[in-house]
C-alpha cells in the first residue's frame, strides 16, 4: 500500500515537472534548438576556459582567479557530458555527438573515459541507492565519513582500489578492475599521476627551503615543473577542485543501502542550503537540481535549472528531502533511527 502511494507521488512530481517544462518550451521557442544549444554551451565555455588560462599565461589573470574561473567552466562542459550520455544532442550525428564527447573527456581529465561512463550512469538510474549502483559506489556513497571518505571524494583511482577489495568475488573484482583500466587509461591516470607529481615535488621543495637547505635542481627538472605548475593551475587544479565539489555533493544527496531502489523519492534529497552555495557553483548547480534529473531524465541540463523553483515545490510537497544534514552522519542512510 505504502509502496503504491510513493508511485502515485512519484508520477504526479514527474508530471507537474513535465508539464511545466512543456509550458517553457512553447513560451521560449528557442529553446526547440536543443542540438545547437548544447554545441554551443560547449565552445562558449571552451573558448572561456581558453580565454582565462591565456590571460593567466601571459600575466594578466591570478592563479587563482584563473584556476576558479576555470573551475566553474569545467562544471558546464561536466554538465554537457552529463546531457550526451543520455544522448540528448546530435542522437542522430555520430560524429559531432563524438566529438563533443571527446572535447569534453579532454577538458576535465580528471574523471573517466565517457563513453565508458555511459553504462555505469544508465546504470546507475536503474540501481540507484543499491550495493549494485558502482557509480556513486565509486565516490564512497554508503561509505562512513572521515579522512578516508574525504580522499576517496577526491580520487576516483584511489576509490576504485578500495572497492575492489571490498568486493568478495574474485570475479567482480576482475570486471571492477578491468572497467577501471578501460575508464581511466590513458588520460585520466595520466592526469592523477601529474597531480601527486607536483604535490609532491613542491612539498619537497618547500621542506628544503624552510630548514634552510634548498635543492639546487637542473635546469631541466625546472622547466618541467614550470611547465606542471602552470598545468596545474589551468586544468589538474580546477579538475581536482571540480571533482571534489561534485564528488562531494553526488555522494551525500544520493540515498543508499536502506532504501526501495525503485522509490525515487528516497533515491536522493536536494542540497540548496546557503552552506552548499560554494560547492554547488563548482558543480553547476548540482545539489539542487539532480534530484530533479531522476524524475525526468529526458531534459537538459539548463531545463532543469529553468524549472527548478517549481519542481521543488512539487517535490517538498510529496516527500523528497531538503538539505538532510543528518545524512552526513547516517552514511547516506535514508532512515533517522
Amino acid at each position: 500500500m505504502t509502496h503504491n502511494y510513493e508511485v502515485v507521488k512519484t508520477s504526479y512530481i514527474r508530471k507537474e515537472i513535465m508539464d511545466y517544462n512543456k509550458n517553457l518550451r512553447n513560451k521560449h521557442k528557442w529553446l526547440k534548438y536543443q542540438n545547437t544549444i548544447g554545441l554551443g554551451v560547449l565552445l562558449l565555455f571552451i573558448a572561456f576556459f581558453i580565454t582565462s588560462s591565456t590571460l593567466f599565461v601571459y600575466g594578466y589573470l591570478s592563479w587563482w582567479a584563473c584556476l576558479l574561473l576555470n573551475t566553474f567552466f569545467i562544471s558546464i562542459v561536466h554538465e554537457i557530458e552529463h546531457d550526451l550520455i543520455h544522448n540528448l544532442y546530435f542522437r542522430n550525428n555520430k560524429t559531432i555527438h563524438n566529438l563533443m564527447m571527446l572535447t569534453v573527456w579532454l577538458v576535465r581529465p580528471s574523471s573517466a573515459n565517457p563513453w565508458m561512463r555511459r553504462k555505469l550512469h544508465l546504470d546507475h538510474h536503474k540501481t540507484s541507492g543499491t550495493p549494485e549502483d558502482m557509480e556513486e559506489r565509486i565516490v564512497a556513497n554508503g561509505t562512513q565519513w572521515g579522512l578516508l571518505r574525504f580522499f576517496l571524494s577526491i580520487d576516483l583511482t584511489l576509490s576504485l582500489i578500495k572497492l575492489a577489495f571490498e568486493l568478495r568475488s574474485s570475479t567482480n573484482k576482475g570486471q571492477l578492475i578491468k572497467l577501471g583500466l578501460k575508464s581511466f587509461l590513458p588520460v585520466t591516470l595520466l592526469t592523477w599521476m601529474l597531480w601527486y607529481c607536483f604535490l609532491i615535488f613542491n612539498a619537497i621543495d618547500l621542506f628544503f627551503n624552510l630548514s634552510g637547505s634548498p635543492i639546487l635542481w637542473s635546469e631541466a627538472q625546472l622547466a618541467f615543473i614550470h611547465y606542471l605548475n602552470m598545468a596545474t593551475v589551468i586544468l589538474i587544479g580546477p579538475n581536482i577542485l571540480w571533482s571534489f565539489c561534485l564528488h562531494f555533493i553526488t555522494s551525500n544527496i544520493h540515498y543508499y543501502g536502506d532504501i526501495d531502489g525503485k522509490n525515487m523519492i528516497q533515491q536522493t534529497q536536494v542540497f540548496n542550503s546557503i552552506w552548499f552555495l560554494p560547492l554547488n557553483l563548482f558543480s553547476a548547480n548540482f545539489g539542487s537540481t539532480h534530484s530533479i534529473h531522476h524524475f525526468v531524465v529526458n531534459e537538459p541540463f539548463y531545463i532543469r535549472q529553468m524549472s527548478a523553483r517549481v519542481a521543488h515545490n512539487v517535490m517538498k510537497e510529496n516527500g523528497v528531502r531538503f538539505n538532510d544534514f543528518g545524512t552526513f552522519r547516517r552514511s547516506n542512510r535514508w532512515s533517522k533511527k
